[in-house]
Formats: structure tokens, C-alpha cells, sequence
């Protein structure tokens, strides 16, 4: 096992730099599009609401490896309208392919995240706003997202922790990340142990993002303390 990894530590260094790099974006721009649908599905707009809870319900209801699919494998077959949009090459590399399946997936999981910590914000709090004069759009981006997204820490660490374990479904359209990696080494060894390599690299990963998620969370708690 120590002769793949020393042997083979820059395909093993790429393929960390892949998954890190595909789970944290998909994270960071997940929460972005989630915020958005999180405010249409409190929204009063009875078509936004419903609109945003069709996509989170479909989403969440279907596998994160067949909405990989869909977009590798079904938007290819549309690559000559891409070409005339100058989308293509986007959309010819699985890198991105797998980059927006788990945007488009993590925001849906994270738009519910959010939505439940709005919803249990104190209505003090809204009409402290009111009070201060602040309009709606600088309520929710002075008070009420700040408030959720700290007391929700805990449920937006374990999603990225089950993002990063998604991950390795990007190997099966030819992503070369850690999964990638094993798979490619195994297929020239047939030696099993490359799966323990594997294993020890999202392990380590895993336990530096919850080290950093109980850093932030204490923090969380000093500030509150401080306050």
C-alpha cells in the first residue's frame, strides 16, 4: 500500500485537489443559489413558492448520480446548440459537468437548511429592523441571514461533509479525483488496497472540516458570549 502512494503521490495530490476543489465549490456556490431559494419558497408569491419547492422536492427526491448523468451525459446531446452559444466547453468537460450537479444539488438541501432557520428567528428581531428603519431586502441581508447561518452551522458542516462523500460519484463520468484515482490505479494493479488509500484520503479531509467547524462554532458561541 505504501508503494502506491509514494509511487503514485502526484496522482494522489491531483486527485485531493479535485475533490476539494469540486465539494467546496459546489458548497460555496450551492449557498448562494440556495439563499435565493430559500426567499422564494417564504416568498408570499404563491407561483415563486411553489416554483421553488418543485426543484428542492425534485432535487432532493431523485439520486445525486442521476442528476450527474443528466447533465454529462443528457445535456451532450446537445452540444451543437452549446457550440452556438459558446457553452460547450463548459458542458464537454466532465469537471464542470460535476462542479454544477453538485451546485445544483447542495443548494437544494441547503435552501431547506436555511428556510427552517428563518422560520424559527424571533419576530423581535424582525421588528428591531422595522424599528431601525431597514427595508426588507437590508433586514434580510443585515439580520435575518447572519442569525441563520450561524445557528445553523452545524447542519450546513454535516451537508458538506455528505457533499464531500458524494463526490466520488464524479469518478463514473471519468473525473479524475481521489475516487478517479483508485479506480484508474486499480484497473492497472487489480490491487485492492488503492481503496484504502482512498478511504484515508477522505477520512483526513473530513476530519479537518469538522476541526474547522467546531473552531467556528466555538467562535460562534464566544462572539454570542461577547455580545
Amino acid at each position: 500500500m505504501l508503494d502506491h502512494l509514494t509511487e503514485n503521490a502526484d496522482l494522489w495530490v491531483q486527485g485531493l485537489q479535485n475533490t476539494v476543489s469540486l465539494t467546496i465549490l459546489g458548497f460555496v456556490l450551492g449557498f448562494f443559489v440556495a439563499v435565493s431559494l430559500a426567499a422564494a419558497r417564504l416568498s408570499k408569491h404563491r407561483f415563486l413558492s411553489r416554483l421553488a419547492y418543485g426543484y428542492i422536492y425534485l432535487v432532493r427526491g431523485t439520486p445525486l448520480l442521476v442528476q450527474i448523468f443528466i447533465i454529462y451525459y443528457g445535456l451532450g446531446q446537445f452540444h451543437k446548440e452549446f457550440k452556438a452559444l459558446g457553452l460547450w466547453w463548459f458542458f464537454r468537460d466532465a469537471y464542470y459537468c460535476g462542479l454544477l450537479a453538485f451546485t445544483l444539488n447542495s443548494a437544494a438541501y441547503q435552501a431547506e437548511i436555511l428556510r427552517g432557520g428563518i422560520l424559527a428567528i424571533p419576530k423581535g428581531t424582525i421588528e428591531a429592523g422595522l424599528a431601525m428603519g431597514l427595508h426588507r431586502f437590508q433586514r434580510f441581508r443585515l439580520l435575518i441571514l447572519p442569525i441563520t447561518v450561524a445557528r445553523m452551522l452545524p447542519a450546513f458542516g454535516n451537508e458538506l461533509v455528505l457533499l464531500l462523500k458524494a463526490s466520488a460519484l464524479v469518478s463514473v463520468i471519468t473525473v479524475r479525483d481521489v475516487m478517479g484515482q483508485a479506480r484508474y490505479l486499480f484497473g492497472e494493479t487489480f490491487d485492492l488496497s488503492v481503496f484504502y488509500i482512498a478511504a484515508a484520503n477522505y477520512l483526513l479531509v473530513v476530519l479537518v472540516i469538522e476541526a474547522l467547524w467546531r473552531w467556528m462554532e466555538g467562535r460562534n458561541v464566544w462572539l454570542q458570549t461577547k455580545g
